[in-house]
């Protein structure tokens, strides 16, 4: 690392659900530094470069991501530049300088159709271009030989930016009745949680001996799921946030099927994920999505 004494550590994307959790969740671990879209911009490849020669970093960290995933099936350059050329771009940058890289992709890299939850080795078939972007950006890391974990997610909710649970809160409180689709299943995951286990997989890096910190990285590099425990449905997902949120006047959650909400860009119908290689690799587990839900609702109405 380029600062043995004082790791520094560049986290993207800082305003977004998961990047505002990381600087958070990775403070005592290193210099968390923390552009802005103005300081990084990740549309630019040349930007990229730029800001990573001043800024020296011993790790990247990259939740950045362009996640507008009906917007991106006609925005597709831009889904593209931020999803997949960032990401192999900050990979070589990665490469050169002998650092590692996190990285952050999702369960819609699959098409759906497995009944048992995915694991890492399962093939992959994209169903929309959100999808088709961040499987590009995991191929462009991996071509590299930049020691790097990536992370798939899945179904991420928080108290910043656009969500689910933030949409469901503002409409369960204008409405009686919301229709709400009940045949895709997940594990809506708290954003919290993927911070927190980042960084408990970082502090695990920074135990080891200094002269054996790039052999560990080495050893650990591919790709893992990090989702909830348990899963649900939209529709069983919205019936928790008003349960634990809205108890006096929950509205009906009516459950409808896929085909009677149609989006631009398709969704799978099972974005399951298994953590057991990340639970075997690093010893750490994520809760179960209700009990990380109940830990946001009340953190929310303590403010």
């Amino acid at each position: 690392m380029s600062d043995l004494n004082q790791p520094i550590i560049l986290v993207t994307g800082a305003s977004g659900q998961v990047g505002f959790e990381l600087v958070r969740s990775l403070q005592g671990l290193g210099a968390v530094i923390a552009p802005d879209r103005h300081g990084l911009d990740l549309a630019d490849a040349r930007a990229i470069e730029m800001a990573l020669a001043a800024i020296k970093p011993s790790l990247i960290v990259n939740p950045a991501a362009y996640t507008a995933v009906d917007q991106a099936e006609t925005d597709v350059d831009a889904a593209m530049r931020v999803n997949a050329t960032a990401p192999g771009v900050l990979a070589m940058a990665a490469e050169r300088a002998g650092i590692p890289l996190i990285h952050y992709s999702t369960d819609y890299v699959f098409d759906g159709s497995k009944a048992a939850p995915y694991d890492e080795a399962d093939a992959v078939g994209p169903l929309n271009v959100y999808g088709e972007s961040k499987l590009a950006g995991e191929r462009a890391i991996a071509k590299t030989s930049a020691p790097h974990l990536i992370l798939r997610t899945s179904w991420v909710y928080g108290a910043r930016g656009r969500n689910f649970m933030k949409t469901m809160l503002r409409l369960g409180a204008e409405r009686a009745e919301l229709r709400i689709v009940d045949d895709q299943w997940g594990a809506p995951t708290w954003s919290r949680t993927i911070a927190t286990l980042s960084a408990h997989i970082v502090a695990q890096a920074l135990a080891v001996p200094r002269e054996e910190r790039t052999q560990w990285w080495a050893q650990r590099t591919g790709t893992y799921h990090l989702s909830a425990a348990g899963d649900t449905s939209w529709a069983g997902f919205a019936r928790a946030i008003f349960q634990l949120a809205l108890p006096a006047k929950a509205p009906n959650v009516v459950a409808i099927a896929s085909s009677d909400y149609p989006t631009p860009a398709r969704r799978p119908a099972s974005s399951r994920l298994s953590n057991a290689k990340l639970g075997a690799t690093f010893g750490i587990s994520a809760p179960h999505w209700r009990e990380a839900l109940a830990l946001c609702l009340q953190e929310r109405q303590a403010w």
